[in-house]
C-alpha cells in the first residue's frame, strides 16, 4: 500500500507539467515548517531521557518518518539556521559562529556565497505560496531587542516585527543576584541570570511561544485558496529555562536524573571552554536543578507543539500539509562536561527531525540514515514540486521517506571554529559512525552502537581503521575560512572598523 501510495503521490506532484490545456494544476500541499530552539534527544522518540514526558512529539512521530541521526551544520543557532534557510552548508559559506549585531540579513554581507541566496521562505512564495513566519526562524534573543539575523523580504506576512521577533515577550521571574543567593561568582551570562532555571509566575498565555502559536493557529484556520508556507520557530527550550510552575512539577527534584557521565571523560578527548561553566555549575550544587529547567522547558515546548498539531488537524489544510519540525542543534547538560552546543559531539550536533509528507512518508516509521539541515531545503522542494536552488548543498529525503531502509552514501557533516582556532573543525557521521577531526590535527571516532555516549575515543583503534579512512575521505578538503562582518555593512549595528562582531550564545 506505502508503495501505491508514494507512486500515486509522485505522479501528482509533476502532474501539472501534463495538465491538459484550461485544466487547473492540482493543488500544490501546505507546509508546516516548525523550528524548535536548543531541543537534543531528551524526548521520547529518541533517547528518552529519564522522566521526560513529551506525548505530542510521540504523536508527531507516530505520523511521520522520525530521522534519527539528523545533525546541525554548524552547532550554533545562527549559522545553523541561515544554513536551513539557504541550504548552503557553512564549509562553502564560512558561517561558522554566533554573530551579533545584526538589523537584517547581515549574512549576506557577511559571506559572498550568500548574497543572492534564495531564502527558503522567498523560493516557496516566488512560486505561489502565501510565505508566513513567526518566532525564531533567523537567529535572535529576547535579550538582544532589534538584534536579528531574519530576512523581512522573505515573507508575506511576520508575526510581530520581524527584526525583532521575540524579545518583548518574554517576562523574566524575580531573581535575586548569585552573591545573596550564596553562589561563587562565575556564571555565564551572569550580569542578567541568563543562564539558570526558575519557575515563571505567569501563565502560559502571557509567554512568547503560546503568543507565537496563537498567531500560527490564525494562519492555519485562514482560507485555504492559496497553499501556505507556514514557518513557526519556537523559543524554549533554550536559556533561560523559566517557564511557568505546572511544567516544572511535573519533575520533581527529587526525581531528576543526570544524564550518562564519566568523571574522566574528557582524558582521550579534546576540551573546550564550556568546561569552566560544568566546574560552576557542580561547585554550586545547581546540575539537577538545571536539568529539571531544561525538562520543565521542553514539556513547556511540547505543549506548544501540541497546539500546533490541533489546529492543523482541525483546519482546511489537515490532510494536504507536511510538516518538518527540527531544532538548530543539541545541548549538553553536563555530558562530557560540556554545557549549551559548541561542540562536535554527538550530543551537540544531532538534533530532532520529523517529516511528515501525506501519501509519500511512512507513518510511525524511524531511519538511521545520515542526515544534515540542509537536506531540508531540497527535501521540501521534491514534496512542492518546485525546482531546486542551485545554490543548495543538500540532498533530497524523499527517498527515505518511502523507504526509510534506503540507504545514503552522504555523510552528515558539521562544521565550527573553536574559540582561539584558525580554522573550521569537522565531524562527519554515518548510520554507526562519527569522526571528529579538529583543527589541530586530533582526532575523536566513536562507535555509536556500542558506545552512544560517546566515552571512548577510537581514532588510534586498528580495528577501525577501515572505518576512519572511508570517514576521513568524507572530511572537507577546501573548508571555507570564517568570515567576519566587512566594515561600512548597512545591516552592521556595531559599526566598529576593523573589527569582528562579537561571537557568543
Amino acid at each position: 500500500m506505502h508503495g501505491v501510495l508514494a507512486l500515486l503521490a509522485t505522479a501528482l506532484l509533476h502532474a501539472a507539467a501534463a495538465t491538459p490545456a484550461g485544466a487547473a494544476p492540482p493543488r500544490r500541499p501546505d507546509v508546516l515548517f516548525i523550528a524548535v530552539d536548543d531541543l537534543n534527544d531528551y524526548i521520547s522518540p529518541l533517547d528518552n531521557h529519564p522522566g521526560v514526558k513529551t506525548p505530542h512529539l510521540e504523536r508527531l512521530a507516530r505520523r511521520s518518518v522520525t530521522f534519527a541521526n539528523a545533525h546541525c551544520a554548524a552547532p550554533a543557532c545562527h549559522p545553523s539556521r541561515v544554513a536551513v534557510m539557504t541550504g548552503v552548508h557553512p564549509v562553502r559559506s564560512g558561517l561558522y559562529l554566533n554573530l551579533f549585531g545584526a538589523h537584517g540579513p547581515r549574512w549576506r554581507d557577511e559571506s559572498p556565497v550568500l548574497r543572492d541566496a534564495v531564502v527558503l521562505s522567498r523560493h516557496f512564495r516566488d512560486h505561489g505560496y502565501r510565505a508566513a513566519g513567526g518566532g525564531k526562524i533567523f537567529h535572535a534573543l529576547q535579550w538582544t531587542p532589534g538584534d536579528s539575523q531574519n530576512d523581512p523580504a522573505a515573507w508575506d506576512a511576520y508575526f510581530r516585527d520581524p527584526l525583532d521577533p521575540i524579545a518583548a515577550d518574554w517576562p523574566r521571574p524575580r531573581l535575586r543576584p548569585d552573591v545573596e543567593e550564596g553562589l561563587t561568582p562565575g556564571r555565564p551570562l551572569g550580569e542578567r541570570r541568563l543562564f539558570g532555571a526558575a519557575p515563571l509566575d505567569v501563565t502560559d498565555e502571557e509567554t512568547g511561544d503560546h503568543k507565537v502559536v496563537d498567531w500560527a493557529l490564525g494562519e492555519l484556520a485562514r482560507p485555504a485558496d492559496q497553499p501556505l508556507f507556514l514557518a513557526v520557530g519556537l523559543f524554549r527550550p533554550h536559556i533561560p529555562w523559566e517557564v511557568p510552575p505546572k511544567w516544572f512539577e511535573l519533575h520533581p527534584l527529587k526525581d531528576v536524573k543526570l544524564p550518562e557521565h564519566r568523571p574522566d571523560d574528557l582524558g582521550d578527548a579534546l576540551k573546550n571552554y564550556c568546561t569552566v561553566l560544568h566546574r560552576w555549575v557542580v561547585e554550586n550544587g545547581l546540575w539537577e536543578k538545571f536539568v529539571q529547567g531544561y525538562l520543565a522547558s521542553v514539556s513547556y515546548v511540547d505543549h506548544q507543539i501540541g497546539r500546533l498539531l490541533d489546529g492543523l488537524d482541525a483546519s482546511p489544510r489537515r490532510d494536504h500539509t507536511i510538516i518538518v519540525l527540527w531544532s538548530d542543534h543539541g545541548f549538553h547538560l553536563g555530558e562530557k562536561q560540556n554545557w549549551e552546543k559548541f561542540a562536535l559531539w554527538d550530543q551537540t550536533t544531532r538534533v530532532p527531525c520529523f517529516i511528515r509528507a501525506p501519501g509519500v512518508s511512512r507513518d510511525g516509521a524511524k531511519t538511521r540514515a545520515p542526515v544534515t539541515l540542509t537536506d531540508l531545503y531540497p527535501t521540501l522542494c521534491e514534496l512542492a514540486g518546485l525546482p531546486v536552488p542551485p545554490q543548495c548543498d543538500g540532498l533530497s529525503l524523499v527517498p527515505q521517506l518511502r523507504d526509510p531502509a534506503a540507504p545514503r552514501d552522504r555523510p552528515a557533516l558539521t562544521s565550527y571554529v573553536f574559540r582561539g582556532d584558525p580554522a573550521p573543525s569537522h565531524a562527519v557521521a554515518d548510520t554507526r559512525h562519527r569522526l571528529i577531526r579538529h583543527a589541530n590535527g586530533f582526532e575523536e571516532l566513536y562507535d555509536l552502537a556500542l558506545d552512544p555516549h560517546e566515552f571512548t575515543n577510537r581514532a588510534n583503534d586498528p580495528a577501525l581503521a577501515e572505518v576512519k579512512a572511508r570517514l576521513t575521505r568524507d572530511l572537507p578538503a577546501n573548508a571555507a575560512a570564517s568570515v567576519g562582518i566587512p566594515a561600512g555593512s548597512p545591516l552592521n549595528l556595531r559599526k566598529t572598523p576593523g573589527k569582528k562582531a562579537k561571537a557568543g550564545r
